[in-house]
């Protein structure tokens, strides 16, 4: 699944592919904006992404979605 992560005063927003369920990854940002702590997530290639918390502007995750193939209008 998709992640996007918007940090505060930055223009980019920092997108991931992660393995990792949509729940867990709500607990995560719970636990990190309750705790202070850094947001610590794992893509799917296995690599740790951290943003601190407290700078944490948003964090979207988008569900499973099917990839299309060819170049059909739908």
């Amino acid at each position: 699944m998709e992640i996007r992560i918007g940090v505060q005063n930055v223009a980019r927003e920092i997108v991931l592919e992660s393995d990792q369920e949509p729940d867990e990854v709500a607990r995560l940002v719970e636990a990190a904006v309750n705790d202070g702590a850094a947001l610590q997530l794992v893509d799917e290639k296995g690599r740790r992404v951290l943003v601190p918390a407290g700078v944490l502007g948003y964090v979207e995750v988008a569900g499973e979605t099917a990839r299309r193939v060819g170049f059909g209008s739908a």
